[in-house]
């Protein structure tokens, strides 16, 4: 009996030193787990050359397209969170539509460009999912001053990024008698509250440093 037990004990023991040593070469032979990673936020600068902002607007004898000239722009957003930064700068006396004289009344009268010489826009928060790599459709808010004031805004914008550049195209309206700004109708001609407005934007890619 007290071999038999003895020869059990030596069995266990085995048994137990056996299991510790696969136990420790499973560990050692293990593959280490991948770093987790952080997505950097993303840096869009603008090519103010390759920029242009387009606006329509309807009268009761016409519709006035006309343009806006870009200054500078620079937008930082997280792809995760979709948290958004940085600020796109308009030339405000930039602004023509093809008539000298309803540009003058335009400036002088209507967006006072002598003393409000620049509309920006500074981006908040991005709404949906946007593609590093291909085509994709999102919103973007944030705030825009026009005329000395600032009010929210939501526009809806298609963007293109690939091999550092991308493009894009924003659309919104602008209500521009509700945000306080003249309204340039008379007795012959009505002119439509709000004014329609397609931003074509291009530029480089990066990420933050």
């Amino acid at each position: 009996m007290i071999i038999r037990r003895a020869h059990w004990k030596t069995g266990f023991v085995v048994a137990a030193m056996a299991f510790s040593l696969a136990a420790l070469l499973a560990a050692a032979v293990r593959p280490p787990q991948a770093a987790q990673t952080v997505a950097l936020p993303i840096v869009l600068t603008f090519d103010a050359s390759q920029s242009k902002v387009h606006f329509l607007v309807d009268t009761t004898l016409h519709t006035v397209h006309g343009t806006f000239n870009v200054k500078s722009g620079a937008v930082q957003f997280d792809p995760q969170t979709g948290k958004a930064g940085g600020m796109i700068v308009i030339f405000a006396a930039s602004g023509e539509s093809g008539n000298s004289s309803r540009d003058e009344r335009m400036h002088k009268e209507i967006l006072e460009t002598q003393k409000y010489g620049e509309a920006t826009f500074r981006p908040t928060q991005i709404d949906g999912q946007v593609s590093l790599t291909a085509a994709s459709d999102f919103k973007v808010k944030g705030v825009f001053n026009l005329h000395g004031g600032d009010h929210d805004l939501v526009a809806d914008v298609h963007s293109e990024i690939a091999g550092g550049r991308w493009k894009g195209t924003a659309k919104f309206d602008v209500p521009y008698i509700a945000w306080g700004i003249k309204d340039p109708s008379n007795f012959l001609l009505k002119v439509k509250p709000v004014v329609h407005v397609q931003f074509d934007m291009s530029g480089t890619q990066s990420a933050a440093k």
